[in-house]
């Protein structure tokens, strides 16, 4: 049987899970049915996706941990893929509306995977009174990232209505089945067997973990020593940026810093990247810094509503990606910066300039210390301390309390900048749905696609219950920008 272990930052996410904090990452696919079409577009889609399934290898895969808990899990061949299981349809009820919508939305997005099986489950979703219809697609972040996505994207859609031919998977040696259906019994990673082995296990362990350490120890010096040929003070230079920074690792209290619960609450929006980037051209920012200032206006004055607006400026937590241009494979390569969105400023154009200033000092910050950034981590018993240690947050109540160094998290992702087709019918949108966290109670991701960046707007419900609310003021703080910054 195949296995491949699972990094350090991939298996965190399956232990910063609890029923509280599922960690899966969600897209809705909205669609228009191809013309002409009768019938049941569920059975459609699952015979396209069957023809393709083998091209995301990910998708049959599922986790076995390590003899005794003592390392991370790995991936193992699944025998068999209950397709029952991960491929299901549902229909709103009438009237269909987009209100009704992102009630389901919350709803499948708040159950977590059953790690037993392949960490995916895809829904069909028709009902919409406008006829269109949509996919609900979620995986696991231990198995898939942003970035690793796009790859996903790329086995699923199309760029014609005429689906392309792709070549069926290569019979195996010695495959063989067992029961329909039936998800097959969790195999080790490397067992071990003698007590030598398992030491001998711990010693490679504490090795890797001594490795790490001396590279990051080089990077940080590299952070604050000039390289040959380079001019001016570093070190000072390094120091003064990471007292820049320090008014950013105390966040102002909101109802977002909170200990979440189970459930979840969804909005989907839509705001014109042409808008976007015109913005970006006249005021000489990046389109993040557009993305965050949409973002800023929306929860200033969600947060001024209700009387809650804090008079220092909320912190974003900022993901970003460390993936090389053409690396395709399916894993996490993230870090991620803070960064003020100066929603203590009442003029757009200000707090545009003052997110810039904040945006460019992280990213400076996050650059010079990218590679000292670890992207795998290993010691004894980790699978068993860590959840341990999230299980303990949770039923505590900590996040209610403690100091938070961020408010929201926003993510961009860029998207295709061409229409897109799945199973022969035409993508319209595609919006993230992504993970609230203890002490970050609401997720804002957008994703661009053709000339729309398309928002995604995950909280938990009781901390955001009104989310839809939110999600209608990012529509009115684009236009608010643009009026202010485009000429015209």
């Amino acid at each position: 049987m195949d296995q491949q272990q699972l990094s350090g930052i991939d298996a965190s996410f399956l232990y910063l899970e609890t029923p509280e904090t599922p960690m899966h990452v969600a897209g809705l696919t909205y669609f228009e049915l191809p013309p002409g079409f009768e019938g049941s577009f569920y059975q459609h889609f699952r015979r396209f996706f069957e023809s393709r399934l083998h091209t995301i290898p990910i998708f049959s895969k599922r986790l076995a941990p390590s003899l005794y808990d003592l390392d991370h899990p790995g991936w193992v061949d699944a025998d068999d893929l209950d397709l029952d299981y991960h491929l299901r349809e549902t229909a709103l009820p009438a009237p269909g509306t987009e209100a009704q919508l992102e009630e389901v939305i919350g709803r499948l997005h708040a159950n977590t995977l059953d790690r037993s099986r392949p960490l995916w489950q895809f829904y069909v979703i028709t009902g919409l009174e406008n006829g269109q219809g949509v996919l609900y697609s979620k995986v696991h972040h231990a198995a898939i990232d942003g970035g690793a996505g796009m790859a996903i994207n790329k086995a699923l859609y199309d760029v014609s209505a005429t689906p392309r031919e792709v070549p069926p998977p290569a019979a195996k040696a010695g495959s063989s089945s067992g029961a329909p259906g039936a998800p097959s019994s969790p195999t080790a990673v490397d067992p071990v067997k003698g007590v030598a082995d398992i030491v001998g296990n711990m010693m490679r362990q504490q090795l890797r973990m001594w490795q790490t350490a001396s590279e990051i120890g080089t990077a940080m010096t590299n952070a604050f020593l000039n390289k040959p040929g380079e001019a001016g003070p570093k070190a000072l230079a390094t120091l003064q940026s990471l007292v820049k920074q320090l008014p950013n690792l105390n966040a102002p209290k909101t109802p977002f810093n909170a200990t979440i619960t189970r459930e979840r609450s969804y909005a989907a929006r839509t705001v014109s990247l042409s808008d976007a980037k015109a913005i970006a051209k006249a005021s000489g920012t990046k389109l993040n810094d557009v993305v965050m200032a949409i973002c800023a206006g929306a929860l200033r004055r969600y947060l001024q509503e209700k009387g809650q607006l804090p008079d220092k400026p909320l912190i974003a937590g900022v993901p970003i990606s460390l993936r090389e241009p053409g690396d395709a494979r399916q894993n996490n390569q993230v870090s991620g910066m803070l960064c003020s969105i100066a929603t203590d400023i009442a003029d757009p154009v200000e707090r545009l300039k003052a997110i810039l200033k904040s945006s460019s000092e992280s990213k400076q910050i996050a650059g010079t210390f990218r590679d000292a950034v670890p992207q795998d981590f290993a010691f004894v018993g980790a699978p068993i301390l860590l959840q341990l240690i999230m299980l303990v947050y949770g039923r505590s109540g900590l996040a209610d309390t403690l100091p938070m160094p961020m408010n929201v998290t926003i993510s961009n992702v860029p998207g295709p900048p061409m229409p897109l087709y799945c199973a022969g019918a035409k993508v319209t949108a595609l919006h993230p749905v992504s993970i609230p966290a203890h002490g970050a109670a609401l997720n804002i991701t957008v994703q661009s696609y053709m000339d729309a960046l398309n928002f995604g707007l995950t909280a938990d419900r009781r901390a955001v219950p009104d989310v839809g609310k939110l999600g209608d003021y990012l529509v009115a703080a684009a236009e608010e920008l643009k009026k202010a910054v485009v000429p015209g």
